[in-house]
């Protein structure tokens, strides 16, 4: 069996560790713990995995010193970051308690039997259960938020749909740890093996998705990862769902009100968005669109200022660091003049200069307005506000589009842009900068393609969704519904004959 390596990308060494690739003979043991221990979540019932995920919670805090000291050596991130995922990634755990708490998203309806106007109407109940084991993909770029502890998993166990991770290559150390993690609080709570399992290796990752008892695959990755996970799927004699957080540009438009109220404020939080956590983050600003004249001069002086001014970024792996140097490459060549990007010292593992492109609005070409993963920004220049509209239809579709309004700024103008981005975008952000993506009931983290490959949110209470179908009991006996399905149970929202009806204790 093949060793699994990692690598430090602040030095480039590949080290051995004491995992191996999965096979086919312990994927198809690990497929079938999983659909045993389906049954196992789904009997604990809404309020026992709610008690179940707080468990998982509290036990990625109790090791958060192993975890992000194993992190920080496969990653290259800064401790503080990591601190701060690893807290997310418990968040997320404990809001999908309240969401099963709530009850609310099992969308529970009641038709009783009654006449009508086609005739005598059987007793209906619908409500959304577990769709079964789910293949989790874990993101390269956040080994805990969107990874094994990430909020697919935490989405999936809430659910009732035990998890098979496939660990990233570039954190399997850390995809190990955490798998452990949350395994120990699966045990402590009297739980089977097959709940939370992680595999290692592409050859295991396609064999995981092709196997006839994963239910549903998600993703947050490249558009070419999502499309060769598609491939196995097609493959498949039944298809599954794939959700997919892929490809995103996430464009920013600095009006002119906005660059001359507070054009030093602006690119401060311009400077921070593109090039924190190296710029590898699906919410990055890759493009900010800024006024010509004086007002848009100072706020780009700023930028340029603050980005010659910065060292270089340590980006996850090699793959990432030639890609980025190939795409700032090609979008120099495709017109995009240097800006600003500071000297930094060749070494030995995967560093890179922060990158501020400059281009003109007429410049602006589809290949110059694509993803660079990595930090680099594109700064488009631009005349007048009204030609914004025909530029924008340049970009890509993208989870974000973010508007800095001024007082002055003309209202036809901004809602017009602004029913541009709800057009090509989940989420519009105003006065502010798209990283940094709140876990609420309200977020919606997804987009057009190339930004996802669904309607679904990969963040926050909704993103549930994905691992849940419906089910209606037609006539049933009482004593086989569900209990949020039966007569008596009033602890949740329902909707009853047509009418919701409030919640009672």
């Amino acid at each position: 069996m093949n060793v699994v390596s990692t690598v430090d990308p602040r030095d480039g060494r590949r080290r051995p560790t004491e995992l191996t690739e999965t096979d086919e003979s312990r994927l198809e043991a690990i497929v079938a713990e999983a659909s045993g221990a389906a049954r196992w979540l789904s009997d604990l019932g809404r309020l026992g995995r709610a008690e179940l995920l707080d468990a998982i919670a509290a036990a990625l805090e109790s090791r958060r010193v192993d975890l992000v000291a194993t992190a920080e050596a496969e990653t290259g991130l800064s401790r503080a970051r990591l601190e701060g995922e690893l807290t997310r990634s418990a968040v997320q755990f404990r809001m999908f308690g309240e969401v099963l708490r709530d009850g609310g998203y099992v969308e529970a309806a009641i038709d009783h039997a009654a006449d009508t106007p086609l005739g005598r109407g059987p007793d209906l109940r619908r409500m959304l259960v577990p769709l079964g084991p789910v293949a989790v993909f874990g993101a390269s770029n956040f080994p805990f938020a969107f990874s094994v502890a990430g909020g697919d998993t935490a989405a999936a166990l809430a659910a009732g749909c035990p998890a098979v991770l496939k660990a990233h290559p570039s954190h399997p150390l850390t995809s190990h740890a955490s798998a452990e993690a949350i395994a120990a609080a699966v045990r402590d709570h009297g739980g089977p093996q097959g709940v939370i399992t992680a595999v290692y290796g592409e050859q295991a990752g396609r064999s995981l998705v092709r196997h006839p008892a994963i239910r549903a695959v998600a993703l947050t990755g490249s558009v070419n990862a999502a499309r060769a996970i598609q491939a196995a799927i097609d493959e498949r004699p039944d298809p599954i769902p794939l959700y997919a957080e892929l490809s995103s540009v996430n464009p920013i438009v600095i009006l002119p009100g906005a660059a001359e109220d507070r054009a030093d404020q602006i690119a401060e939080g311009l400077f921070g968005s593109f090039t924190n956590s190296g710029g590898q983050l699906c919410t990055k600003p890759g493009l900010a669109f800024v006024p010509a004249g004086s007002c848009g001069d100072r706020l780009l002086d700023a930028l340029r200022g603050r980005v010659a001014g910065t060292g270089g970024a340590v980006l996850l792996n090699e793959r990432i660091r030639d890609g980025y140097q190939q795409r700032a490459a090609e979008f120099e060549r495709a017109g995009a003049r240097v800006s600003a990007r500071p000297e930094v010292a060749a070494g030995d593992g995967f560093s890179v200069a922060p990158t501020l492109l400059e281009v003109d609005l007429a410049g602006l070409t589809a290949e110059i307005a694509d993803e660079c993963f990595g930090p680099l920004m594109v700064v488009v220049r631009y005349d007048d506000v009204a030609d914004l509209d025909v530029a924008l239809a340049t970009v890509p579709p993208s989870l974000t589009g973010s508007l800095h309004l001024g007082p002055a700024d003309d209202a036809d103008a901004v809602r017009r842009l602004v029913d541009g981005f709800a057009a090509r975008a989940g989420r519009i952000v105003f006065d502010g900068y798209p990283t940094g993506v709140r876990v609420s009931w309200a977020q919606h983290h997804g987009g057009p393609w190339p930004s996802t490959n669904a309607v679904h949110t990969s963040v926050g209470a909704t993103s549930i969704r994905r691992f849940l179908r419906p089910l209606a009991w037609q006539d049933a006996p009482a004593w086989l519904l569900p209990e949020e399905l039966r007569d008596e149970y009033t602890a949740i929202p329902r909707r009853i004959d047509g009418r919701l009806q409030p919640v009672t204790t």
